[in-house]
This record gives C-alpha cells, structure tokens and sequence, in this order.
C-alpha cells in the first residue's frame, strides 16, 4: 500500500536584482496557479544572498508586482539572508558525514585546471584535487589561506528526472563538477541555499525557467545527499520577442509595473501571460478561476513563446469592455489628472462608457476623456477651412436655434440631427464631422449625439457659436 502524496507546495523564488519582469512574473503566475488547482500553498522566497545586486527598491519592485497581479502568496515573502545560521549549519552536517569536504585550491588554480581539460578536449571543471578518497594523501594545506567548501558529487552512474514540462531528462554525473557550496567566509552558494530552502518549506513542485535545468542534477544530488525529498521540476521555456530573439527591453517594456503605468489591467496579464506557454484547447480568453480549474503542467508547451503585443491589446481590451464602469471611472481619474485634466468637471461614467468599447488601455481612455474634461483644444485653421464652409455653418445655425430649446439627452439630439441633415437635404458626414470640428476641434469622436449630451448644452451653444453667429 503507497503513502499518500504530500500536500502541493510551490514556490516563485526571485532574486531582487531588478524589477519583476514578463517571465519571472509569467513562472509566478504557473507556480501560483498550480498550487490553486490542487489546493496546496504558494510560497514566496526572495533569494537575496547576492549582497553586491540585492536592493530593497528591487524587493519592493517585486512585491508590488506581485500584489498588481493577485498572486498573494500562502506563506512568505522569506529571505534567504535571514536564514544564514540555518545554512551554516548543513554546511556543517555535511563535512561531519563527509558529503562535502574543505578546497585550499586558489581560484587561479582552478582556472588552471579547467584550462588545461580545455586544452585535452575535455569538459572544464575542478579537478578533484581536494576531493577525499580512501587511501589519497591530500597536499599540505597552504598557509593562510581560506577554504571554500565543496559538494562531494557523485561520480558514477546519473542523475535523472522525469519534468513536468520537458519529459524525461538526465545528466551523466562524470559531468558534475563537485560544487562549491560555501564560499571562503562561509556564505552559502546560491544552488545550496535553494536546496536548504526547498527541503525546510517542503517544496513539491518547483516550476521555473528552462535556463535552471542545469542547475537542477545539482540541487537533486545534493537533496539526496541529505536524506531530503526531492520535488517534481517542471522547466518553462523562455519567452522570445516579436523578432524571435529573447525578449530584452528593446522590445519595449519588459517590467509587469511598466503595464500598469501603459494602462494594462491585471486582470488581462494574468489571461495573456497564462496563455503564453500554456494552452486549454483553443480558450484564449478565461478568468482567473478558470485558470486555476483547468491549470494543468501537461499542457506546458514545450517550446518557447512569442510575445504579441497586439495580442495583449485585445485581451486587454476585452476586459476593459468588460470591466464594471465605476472600476474603470476610479482607475482612469488620475490618468487623466497627469494630462491636465479634471475628471470631476465632467460625468466620466458617461464618458467611460462612450470609449471603453473604442480603446485598448486604460491610456488611451484617459486620453479619449480629455475631450470633454481637459483644456480645449480649438481645430486649426486647416480643418476649419476645411470642414466649415458656408453651407455647413447655415445647416450648424439651423442645428443650433433648434437645439437651444430641446431637453439635452442624445434620443433627442438624435432626433434633431436627422431633421436638419433632411432639411438642408445632406448626409451625415455633412453635418456630423462640421459638427465635430466646432465643438471638439477634430474630426474623430464617438458618436456625435453622445459626445453633444456629455459636453452638455451650455458648452456646445457657446462653441457653436463661434462659427454660426451674424457676423461669422
């Protein structure tokens, strides 16, 4: 009879080096949704040993991007430099049972070992000189100078696993160099602290980027030689720009926060993002619940994603079309105060109504809404010429004495635009874009009886005005 499974435990462990990028947030959203499908816990675990990179403002950068997203960790964030003791004391374990073993070879001797296995065709790595071995005498250990400490790898036979994403994988362990563990002074490597880490939070699955997968014969040695469970691995590839090279900044933004600040909605990342790498069918559109119903490892594709940002744009605008309207009103106010607008002058529910369905970010809506709460911007010369000539001003007269005394609703405006347009015997263009040019300087808006109601009667008459009075 087999023991039940543990629980799912995962992890998303990044390195506050920088702000959360698309594919760290991308491994975050698999690792989180994984542990949603199958109701386990989802770890956060900020690998912050790299003293000379690690900043506070990353780690901020990280969180906030995180909490944008909705991927609330279970458990964390933890840091792995708080758990220094704990490392130092495996470390310690491990040269008592003498799975690891003290190095005095200097870093020039080990890059003089490694030239010379170049030099012979060979793989380049540590030599072993340091490494014990029943009945080797050891060279005398040189005076004053500080050991590394090293894993005793295995070195026969391999080290192979079944991932989640890539099937079957395994490394031949005579190609495992005896890792160094804890470096002069004591502070723990990078792959040991992560071994250390995944035990102690009894780590089950770990997905992460394909860019680990060498990594990973090491930390599974090293688990064993610890008499540690092993987790499942599943290793994502990467995601390629529109080009088909590795996405970089140079493809615009790659940080999750600088979507926010373009006007993404999370809600829509989250769908984009799963989507890259991930598949249900042929769904491309889902809520987060239904990720999180049908997340499944196996269907991981096993090759790299292409990011599309016109793809992104219709997700993302399909949420806005989506997306309640006091939501929208509440997320766009302050967009378009940073355009000199003000939101309160106006009624921006009727505004995000007119352009949720028009625009794909929360920018171009911010945008869309100066038309009616930010400073007025009167049409040129060119387009006045252009558009106002003799005959639209007489039919723009008409519309305006007949408009003065109606109830301002857009039915009603409605109304009145089709009786001038059969009176002067037009079309709408004819009367719609000198209409548009009068009272909103352009020749594009939404629909003109919905964008005369929100501007109100006073405001239009007064335009209107302008261009139809006696003496113009």
């Amino acid at each position: 009879m087999t023991s039940a499974r543990p629980p799912v435990r995962t992890r998303f462990a990044p390195s506050p080096t920088g702000f959360l990028h698309l594919g760290g947030a991308r491994t975050a959203l698999f690792s989180w949704a994984f542990a949603r499908h199958f109701g386990g816990t989802f770890i956060l675990r900020i690998e912050d040993t790299d003293l000379e990179r690690s900043t506070p403002e990353a780690v901020q950068a990280i969180l906030q991007g995180m909490h944008w997203l909705g991927l609330t960790p279970d458990e964390g964030p933890f840091y792995q430099m708080q758990h220094m003791t704990r490392y130092r004391t495996v470390v310690a374990s491990m040269l008592a049972a003498g799975t690891a073993y003290p190095c005095y070879s200097s870093n020039e001797e080990v890059e003089a070992m490694r030239n010379l296995a170049r030099a012979q065709g060979l793989k380049p790595r540590y030599d072993g000189t340091w490494r014990p071995e029943a009945g080797k005498v050891l060279p005398a250990i040189p005076a004053g100078r500080k050991p590394v400490v090293r894993f005793k790898s295995p070195q026969d036979g391999a080290t192979a696993w079944v991932d989640l994403v890539k099937g079957p994988i395994s490394f031949e362990n005579t190609e495992l160099d005896d890792l160094v563990i804890a470096r002069p002074d004591g502070t723990p490597t990078y792959n040991f602290c992560v071994v250390v880490d995944d035990w102690d939070m009894r780590i089950t699955h770990v997905l992460r980027g394909d860019d680990h997968v060498n990594n990973t014969p090491r930390q599974i040695t090293i688990l064993r030689a610890l008499g540690a469970p092993v987790p499942e691995y599943g290793h994502v590839p990467m995601i390629l720009g529109p080009d088909g090279e590795k996405l970089s900044k140079r493809h615009g933004a790659v940080s999750v926060m600088e979507y926010d600040r373009e006007g993404y909605l999370p809600e829509a990342m989250v769908n984009y993002l799963a989507r890259l790498g991930w598949s249900h069918g042929n769904d491309e559109l889902f809520s987060r619940q239904q990720l999180v119903d049908w997340f499944d490892p196996s269907h991981l594709s096993k090759s790299a994603a292409q990011w599309d940002p016109k793809k992104l744009n219709w997700v993302n605008a399909h949420y806005l079309k989506q997306a309640d309207d006091n939501t929208l009103a509440q997320a766009v106010a302050p967009r378009i105060v940073a355009r000199g607008g003000n939101p309160v002058q106006v009624d921006l529910l009727a505004v995000v109504r007119l352009f949720k369905d028009r625009a794909e970010t929360l920018e171009q809506l911010a945008e869309g809404a100066l038309l009616f709460c930010g400073p007025f911007r009167p049409a040129t010369d060119e387009l006045i010429a252009q558009h106002l000539t003799a005959a639209a001003r007489v039919a723009l007269r008409d519309f305006a004495n007949q408009a003065a005394p109606i109830s301002w609703s857009r039915e009603a405006l409605g109304v009145l635009i089709k009786t001038v347009l059969a009176t002067h015997g037009l079309k709408m263009p004819q009367l719609a874009i000198p209409l548009r040019v009068a009272v909103a300087g352009t020749t594009q808006t939404p629909a003109v009886d919905a964008v005369l109601e929100i501007l109100g009667k006073e405001t239009v008459l007064t335009r209107l005005a302008a261009f139809t009075s006696a003496e113009n």
